[in-house]
């Protein structure tokens, strides 16, 4: 294999400055996920399918305002020679709304209570887009390499599933540090997690400086002309329709087994607390499959390993099938074989992406990635927001009971049944559904190889 040279290489200091802000887009894309419908269900006492309503009416707002951002970093790019103005601003705001997504005062009634979650949360969203998608843009701009894209790409995920683990299992640790699922509790997780967060988003805003201005991006006249441009990407690419498909469905089973691994540690497990070893189970081999699944695909290309990633994902979803009649520790090893391949679903799309871009960039003349990348945020978010509409729907139809913080209730066979589908049946068919949409996927590395 012929060895890069030393310009054609990304310098180590991008792929650092880059694959920190993993740290932030991990953590609030996990931890959110993991205890926000929880919270809401059994701490402020709000019903199951209002809770799932409420965190997707936030996220339909992402799908909303995540086009316009990525028109808006464009114009920035254009103007100002980064995009780093929008990611700064998202860094110094996030903490701040997430912090007051978790406070709401206890006593609180569950109508005001899921009115002030759903009014910080949209605010935490959104600040989180405004770094989020220019984000994702960054790689098309920072090397044109198709297997320098794979490394760069590799790294963020070795540290973005760091960040699951440190995010998943910690923030639980915190809450129960700070007293379990009561104000206090949610407090102090919401303060460390949030400054942590904003952190590591700051911190990788730099390596958008480094970027470099398309000569044929163009300003966008108006509001309007950001949706209409990110349609247009995804009408006339492809490769693009194919791989977002793919990506937004396989969200929505990863964000139906992140929602509803609180609820299978809590009334499946028999212990809250189990959460922390779930991630632990689920992301320890990530962290070292990372790299591993970056080997493979430079062997057999990103779209094959793929495949196979998703395949052992849903092959391991579905056995968990097991715990309606036998819950207990065995659990956690088809997690960890999940964990494994779940880093390679992570990782080689993002990949992916860029080489999307590119190729649309050479077809078109088009140099717009910020449009790309609102449009994959929009439908990545929605994936996550549907995991857990999904999961409020199944627990509401098999009546699951909301508490508030200092009431117990009992939960129905019929309500754990439907936590266990929940975290096994349900994703490990979305897992099935989201191959055929990559099969329409034909680009491929001399399409685009540099």
């Amino acid at each position: 294999m012929e060895r890069k040279t030393s310009a054609t290489r990304l310098p180590k200091s991008t792929i650092v400055s880059y694959a920190i802000g993993s740290i932030g887009t991990g953590g609030f894309s996990t931890l959110p996920g993991l205890v926000l419908v929880y919270y809401l269900t059994d701490t402020l006492k709000v019903p199951a399918l209002a809770a799932g309503i409420l965190v997707t009416a936030a996220k339909v707002w992402d799908v909303i305002i995540d086009p316009v951002i990525g028109g808006r970093s464009d114009r920035d790019l254009l103007r100002h020679g980064s995009r780093r103005r929008f990611m700064v601003i998202g860094a110094v705001l996030l903490p701040i709304f997430f912090i007051l997504t978790f406070v709401v005062p206890p006593g609180t009634d569950p109508v005001i209570a899921g009115g002030w979650v759903l009014v910080a949360f949209v605010l935490a969203a959104t600040a989180f887009s405004l770094f989020q998608v220019p984000y994702i843009a960054l790689p098309a701009e920072l090397t044109d390499d198709y297997d320098e894209r794979t490394r760069l790409l590799t790294w963020r995920v070795v540290v973005l599933t760091f960040a699951i683990l440190l995010f998943g299992a910690g923030g639980p640790m915190l809450r129960s540090l700070g007293g379990g699922k009561n104000f206090t509790g949610y407090l102090l997780m919401a303060v460390v997690a949030g400054l942590v967060i904003g952190i590591g988003l700051y911190l990788s805003s730099s390596v958008a400086r480094k970027g470099r201005v398309p000569e044929t991006l163009e300003e966008p006249a108006s509001i309007w002309d950001n949706y209409r441009e990110g349609f247009a990407a995804l009408k006339r690419s492809q490769p693009f329709r194919a791989l977002l498909g793919t990506f937004l469905l396989q969200g929505l089973a990863t964000g139906l087994m992140l929602a509803g691994a609180q609820y299978v540690a809590t009334w499946v497990l028999k212990s809250e607390d189990a959460v922390t070893l779930l991630f632990v189970a689920l992301i320890a081999p990530a962290l070292v499959a990372a790299p591993i699944w970056g080997k493979i695909a430079n062997r057999i290309g990103k779209e094959l390993s793929f495949v196979i990633a998703s395949v052992i994902f849903g092959l391991s979803a579905l056995s968990l099938i097991g715990l309606l009649w036998s819950p207990g520790e065995w659990v956690y090893a088809p997690v960890a074989i999940a964990g494994a391949a779940y880093a390679g679903m992570q990782s080689l799309p993002m990949a992916m992406l860029p080489d999307v871009i590119s190729h649309d960039a050479a077809s078109n003349k088009d140099g717009k990635a910020g449009t790309f990348g609102g449009m994959w945020t929009a439908g990545e978010t929605t994936g996550m927001a549907l995991g857990a509409t999904v999961l409020t729907i199944v627990l509401a139809i098999a009546g699951y009971q909301e508490s508030s913080a200092t009431t117990e209730v009992v939960q129905s066979p019929a309500a754990i049944q439907g936590i266990i589908y929940s975290f096994s049946l349900v994703p490990a068919v979305i897992i099935l559904l989201s191959l055929g949409t990559l099969a329409r996927y034909k680009l491929r590395k001399g399409s685009i190889a540099k």
